[in-house]
């Protein structure tokens, strides 16, 4: 999205306006997914949770700062409604399992859309690394190297600041590299990796 349709977007949201909605959403609808996909290795959890951040959008919109940056806005959303998942599911976790409502890891390799998706060896590689990677580390490479994010705005999604984001990144890197040259990585770590 250009910066004169994101500016023209922020006011359109903040007015109401559906066609202002359905641009943004179009525009970020397919990224936010797939980072979404990718932090939580579950489609059914990542359609949910995109639906919840546009939706938290609609509600937002008329309270919009007239300079927001949509694009970091989204996608700290959509990281924080990972985490509230993640912590709810930590919480929850015990009771569940006892209860059998929570499916027992699999132990096998079954493949993943993101698998069938990738034509290469290479990139099977790069995503079963990726998902190994802890959250923090693959949710900064997510946004630098997949999403494209400069630096200072991946840093804003995440609410560190950019020094932080640069070492961080510089470690995710060094780490990713590592696992793709010594092979270390697993097909299915289980429901909570």
């Amino acid at each position: 999205m250009s910066l004169d349709l994101a500016d023209s977007a922020v006011d359109g949201l903040r007015r109401g306006d559906a066609a202002a909605f359905d641009a943004v959403y179009d525009a970020y609808r397919a990224r936010i997914f797939g980072f979404l996909v990718r932090l939580t290795k579950n489609r059914a959890l990542a359609e949910d949770l995109l639906q919840e951040t546009f939706l938290r959008l609609a509600r937002s919109a008329p309270d919009l700062a007239a300079d927001t940056n949509v694009r970091a806005w989204l996608f700290r959303v959509a990281r924080n409604l990972v985490i509230d998942h993640q912590r709810w599911a930590l919480l929850d976790f015990d009771r569940l399992f006892e209860l059998s409502l929570w499916p027992r890891p699999a132990t096998d390799a079954a493949a993943t859309p993101l698998d069938l998706a990738e034509a290469s060896e290479t990139g099977l590689r790069l995503e079963r690394a990726l998902g190994e990677l802890s959250a923090e580390h693959r949710e900064v490479l997510l946004l630098v190297s997949v999403e494209g994010m400069e630096p200072a705005e991946a840093a804003e999604v995440l609410g560190i600041p950019g020094a932080t984001l640069r070492k961080r990144l510089s470690r995710a890197r060094e780490r990713l590299q590592d696992m793709l040259q010594a092979g270390e990585w697993t097909a299915a770590k289980g429901a909570l990796a």
